[in-house]
């Protein structure tokens, strides 16, 4: 059965049994801050399982795509050189959300592999936590699994409920036993069951876990039955795929049998067992998932994760004696792969080929200089890298750390790790540094489980009577009131206010009642489905869980976020419009005073582009189109039109925005009418924010207004000084600049002559310092490049020669040395730059035949010039 079909018929299983197929969830976390990249498929429904969130489902299936290659869980070292690690992978899951429980999980999985994936019985065996006589019980008696085939396990990582078959998501919150799956491939390979002194080997492997969630572990460690507890399960598709396909390594699926040929064929390599190649399949496939799902190679985040691992693939390209381009090359067979499964890859199949291109020409060069270095280093180091080199390796050129820990473990070596974090003083390791996210506006879980999502009005109306105060917490933690002057963030269960979510700034406004009022600053989103009205409390009367308050948000701010929120989406159609569709939104922030919109693009854009974009923008704006909102199914919203951002999770129903024939976007954000409100629309500025990513400042309405005026201010005043209209002020200003640079030329001219003539005196002046002639002089008015002219010309005349010529201005002295002729080998025009300069409060140095420095413009400069021969004679006598 192949990779497509196993795929299929998980999702058709479950299907059956009536579980809603949720669609993969990106790479990049969408609500937890915490985690660096999706590394497990329960990562999408953690608020779930917090309480923080609720679904229109109670049983769910999904393919998740997930990646391990940063921060806590890490498998990028393994990757290659183990027959089971990846960085990307698949993992099938079935969920209950306080549905069924045990007996059908366990059912579900049974009839699963044995009926549908006609796995032999007598192949699996299973484990469960030791404790749990309910797991065990349904495997024996109702699954007929034999006892000699179910391992019960303990305690074995040093604590209480520490165990392989005790699941916890966090050290307090949702946890509980787990049962394990195993595949006994036969007892030609070697290893033991599970549980067994030799369960390392490869004999047994484990192809699902089934995650029973049905305790709250409190922080003294004691655990709580939860009150509808949820099931979570976990499996493998290459896992599961190398049994169904009786091959012993995931990289003789057919999946990666095609991508390692593939790569054989671009690399010119022979024995398709080379475990570079097994890399290089890998790491297409993490690459392109992770610019598919927006991220693109930087030298910090997520993007540096993702360089590391294009750079990791180009290093073992480079060891089968690739010199060129190839690793682009491998997304066309990725997309015939996966590209069914995952429509998304094949559509955006030329970005990634670029992005891959141009990362790949960068690191070229890089890696060829590198390499030499490294070699040098190998060659001197004994058995450990000291951590200097492997710091000059990182600074000079761009080597991460673990390259070069990667590079040293294939050779036998290790790296000093010590002496490295030493050299880099305050530079932390960037991948690590990297995975540190903090939560903004952490929701204390016991408060979420006890609350209903919060009901948002603002769509409606921006005021609000009789609020009810359902959660007050100050650093994620709550508390019973707010008094006089104190801050914290007051959850209501309805408000007007907008809280931070899609780019979109949250709400400032005021809740009062007849007690006081809240001044509130912001508005945050905590565990996705709570607003947080972030504020201070001023009033006789201490703001209490269950009070009242009216509420009113600041309705001209909120007006100038919405124009520049409606702005952004006409901005994104035209973008694509005028650049191409390879467009698509990294990121954005809609505040009152302009808004911020970043995308994908691998140039700059140009002016003509610019003024292209805009055009389209305000056409839209005077076509006045009705800003139009529609509630569908996701799926629906995708056929309808719909484009779906980066980085935002949706739901089953989503919102559609659609403005006209031009725009139609999923958003929850606030919008105008009709285009037409935005009045006017107006690009500020255009730069590059990171690797294939720009960024466009734009205001709209009043700000629009605002800045136009400015600019008019700005003309006018311009056209005063040049005495000229505005209309004339352009050419009158192309005029003087002609005549600028006609009087500077001339200028230098009559430097230059000047300096012929000054340097003719100099030479008939020059002192005879033992054959050798001798010239130091302070020349007026010429500046550095003046000053070497002049050194050069004396050189040329005085054949051998020491000549230091000094120039000043504002009070700097600038010094240029030449050494010519017999003088060379003898005194080098360093030292004597640096004899003069020592002493006036500067430096300088260069080569031994031309040197320049500098310092202040002191008094004794007159001495130590007219000193200078007497210098150079003592310095020829040594």
């Amino acid at each position: 059965m192949k990779t497509a079909e196993i795929r299929s018929a998980f999702l058709d299983y479950f299907r059956s049994k009536d579980h809603t197929i949720v669609p993969s969830s990106s790479l990049v976390p969408a609500s937890d801050p915490t985690l660096l990249f999706t590394n497990s498929g329960m990562v999408p429904f953690k608020n779930v399982f917090l309480g923080s969130e609720k679904l229109p489902y109670v049983r769910a299936a999904d393919v998740q795509r997930c990646l391990r290659a940063g921060g806590k869980h890490n498998d990028l070292d393994s990757v290659g050189y183990t027959a089971r690690h990846h960085t990307f992978f698949e993992m099938l899951g079935n969920w209950s959300f306080g549905d069924y429980f045990k007996r059908d999980a366990i059912r579900y999985a049974w009839e699963l592999l044995t009926d549908v994936f006609k796995l032999p019985k007598e192949k699996l065996w299973v484990t469960v936590y030791h404790t749990d006589d309910e797991a065990y019980g349904i495997w024996h008696n109702d699954m007929g699994v034999p006892a000699e085939r179910i391992v019960r396990i303990g305690d074995n990582k040093g604590a209480p409920y520490a165990s392989d078959n005790f699941w916890q998501m966090a050290d307090t919150g949702p946890c509980g036993p787990c049962t394990e799956i195993f595949y006994d491939h036969g007892e030609e390979i070697a290893g033991g069951p599970p549980g067994s002194p030799d369960e390392d080997g490869d004999r047994y492997i484990e192809i699902w876990n089934l995650v029973f969630m049905q305790f709250d572990r409190a922080p003294d460690g004691t655990l709580s039955p939860l009150p509808a507890p949820c099931v979570d399960t976990g499996m493998g598709l290459e896992r599961l795929a190398a049994v169904l396909q009786h091959v012993h390594s995931n990289y003789e699926i057919d999946l990666f049998a095609h991508l390692i040929k593939v790569a054989a064929q671009l690399t010119k390599t022979q024995d398709l067992g080379n475990k570079s190649l097994r890399v290089i399949a890998d790491h297409i496939r993490a690459c392109s998932f992770l610019i598919v799902d927006g991220v693109l190679p930087s030298n910090e985040g997520r993007g540096y994760v993702l360089r590391r691992i294009i750079r990791r693939a180009l290093r073992h390209g480079w060891m089968l004696g690739v010199r060129g381009d190839f690793f682009w090359k491998m997304v066309q067979p990725l997309v015939e792969e996966m590209g069914s499964a995952y429509p998304e890859l094949a559509a955006k199949q030329t970005f990634v080929e670029d992005a891959l291109r141009m990362e790949e020409q960068r690191f070229g060069e890089t890696l060829e200089h590198g390499m030499r270095l490294f070699d040098e280093v190998a060659a001197k180091s004994g058995k450990t890298v000291p951590g200097e080199d492997a710091f000059r390796l990182y600074d000079t050129y761009g080597f991460p750390v673990d390259l070069t820990a990667d590079i040293a473990r294939e050779r036998g070596l290790s790296v000093d790790m010590a002496g490295f974090e030493q050299a880099m003083e305050q530079q932390r390791d960037r991948a690590r540094a990297a995975s540190r996210f903090e939560a903004k506006g952490q929701m204390p879980a016991e408060l979420a489980s006890q609350l209903k999502p919060t009901e948002f009005l603002g769509y409606e109306t921006i005021s609000g009577k009789g609020s009810k105060v359902v959660g007050i917490v100050r650093a994620g933690k709550q508390i019973d009131q707010l008094g006089e002057g104190e801050e914290g963030l007051v959850i209501l269960d309805r408000t007007p206010f907008y809280a931070e979510s899609g780019g979109q700034v949250g709400d400032a406004g005021t809740l009062a009642n007849g007690a006081g009022r809240l001044d509130v600053a912001d508005t945050l989103k905590m565990g996705g489905v709570f607003f947080g009205h972030a504020g201070r409390w001023h009033g006789a009367q201490p703001l209490r869980t269950g009070d009242s308050l009216d509420a009113l948000v600041d309705g001209a701010r909120r007006q100038s976020i919405v124009l520049n929120h409606s702005a952004t989406h006409l901005l994104h159609a035209a973008l694509r419009k005028v650049l191409g569709e390879h467009v698509t939104q990294k990121g954005s922030l809609v505040a009152p005073e302009r808004l911020r919109f970043d995308f994908s693009h691998f140039k700059p854009v140009s002016r003509d582009e610019l003024a292209r974009i805009e055009d389209l923008v305000n056409a839209e704006v005077r076509r006045n189109a009705q800003a139009e909102v529609h509630h569908m199914g996701y799926n629906e919203a995708i056929d309808f039109g719909a484009m779906a951002l980066f980085g935002e999770k949706y739901g089953d129903e989503v919102r559609v925005l659609k403005m006209g024939e031009f725009s139609t976007e999923l958003c929850g954000g606030t919008h105008v009418g009709r285009t037409g409100d935005i009045g006017l629309f107006k690009i500020v500025g255009e730069a590059g924010v990171a690797s294939g990513v720009r960024r466009i400042e734009a205001v709209t309405g009043a700000g629009a207004l605002a800045y136009v005026a400015d600019e008019e201010q700005r003309l006018g005043e311009l056209s005063q000084l040049l005495s000229t209209s505005g209309d004339d002020a352009v050419e009158k200003l192309r005029q003087l600049l002609d005549k600028q640079k006609k009087l500077e030329r001339e200028l230098e001219s009559l430097r230059a002559k000047a300096a012929g003539s000054a340097t003719a005196d100099l030479a008939s002046s020059a002192h005879n310092v033992d054959g050798i002639k001798v010239v130091a002089a302070r020349l007026e008015g010429l500046d550095a490049k003046a000053l070497r002219d002049s050194v050069d010309q004396l050189k040329q005349q005085l054949a051998d020669c020491v000549v230091l010529l000094a120039g000043a201005a504002d009070g700097r002295v600038s010094l240029v040395a030449g050494v010519h002729g017999k003088a060379l080998g003898r005194v080098k025009a360093g030292d004597v730059v640096a004899h003069v300069a020592s002493q006036i409060e500067g430096k300088g140095g260069g080569r031994p035949d031309m040197a320049q420095g500098g310092g202040n413009d002191t008094a004794q400069l007159p001495a130590l010039l007219a000193g200078l021969p007497g210098w150079i004679g003592t310095r020829l006598a040594g």
